[in-house]
């Protein structure tokens, strides 16, 4: 019987489609290269026109839509756009995001109020919209990018809206699970400890940043390039066809120590 499985089928996506937030660099970059390895169509969405449009010529298949997903009518504009070019999505990936680094006595309060937008609102209007069209198909997997910050304080780095944004993300996993699964949909958090991305530029930029990852990481170093990969795949697929409002954790140890 065995020699007739193909354990690795589960994880294609060919004929799929997906729509990627926060796409035009770093982790969203990659993650949309993934999926279109996997055999997806991809909507590659962000702010920055002129990377998206270089990064959609290199994905084949994709396509790019410029939106602010603050901005409730781009995130409409977005979801009528990859369903008017690519006809369905399949696959939502809520990775746009923002940090504030600031101590909370000081910080301003419409930065706190900005991160939250981006971080969260963003997130579930995206949801709210693209959970609509996937309800009516019955089917869908939607991954919300949180962080290991959705678990533990940020110190002795202070960001006050971002580890409540990420904390929110999480457990709004959860509620839109519970709420959407016996239709068909499934959401869960992917929850990455420290890799290096434009917002953590700084921290691995420097000895002090480096050792300073090391020491609070059980693998003594901060995540590599495609060590999220295996994790995102898993769930945007049918390999994980049976979980759903799960928080899945990829932080070398982070919350462990």
């Amino acid at each position: 019987m065995t020699q007739y499985l193909d354990p690795l089928s589960s994880f294609r996506l060919d004929g799929r489609t997906a729509l990627v937030t926060g796409a035009s660099s770093g982790l969203g970059a990659r993650f949309a290269a993934v999926l279109t390895a996997a055999g997806a169509r991809v909507a590659l969405v962000a702010r920055r026109a002129e990377r998206l449009k270089k990064l959609a010529a290199e994905l084949p298949g994709s396509v790019a839509v410029v939106a602010d997903i603050s901005v409730p009518a781009d995130v409409i504009r977005m979801v009528d756009e990859t369903l008017d070019q690519l006809g369905r999505v399949d696959v939502l990936v809520n990775n746009a995001g923002t940090g504030d680094v600031s101590p909370a006595e000081t910080q301003p309060l419409e930065e706190f109020v900005r991160t939250i937008e981006v971080n969260l609102i963003g997130a579930y209007h995206a949801s709210q919209v693209v959970g609509r069209h996937m309800l009516e198909r019955g089917s869908g997997s939607i991954i919300n990018v949180a962080s290991v910050l959705g678990f533990v304080s940020g110190s002795p780095i202070p960001q006050p809206g971002y580890a409540a944004s990420k904390s929110a993300l999480v457990n709004l996993s959860r509620e839109l699970a519970a709420q959407w699964g016996r239709r068909g949909v499934r959401v869960n958090a992917l929850c990455p400890g420290w890799f290096r991305t434009e917002m953590t530029d700084q921290m691995f930029a420097t000895e002090e940043g480096l050792r300073w990852i090391d020491r609070r990481t059980a693998l003594g170093r901060g995540g590599a390039d495609g060590e999220l990969d295996g994790a995102l795949l898993w769930l945007a697929s049918d390999a994980s066809s049976y979980v759903t409002g799960s928080s899945i954790v990829v932080d070398g140890g982070y919350l462990a120590l």
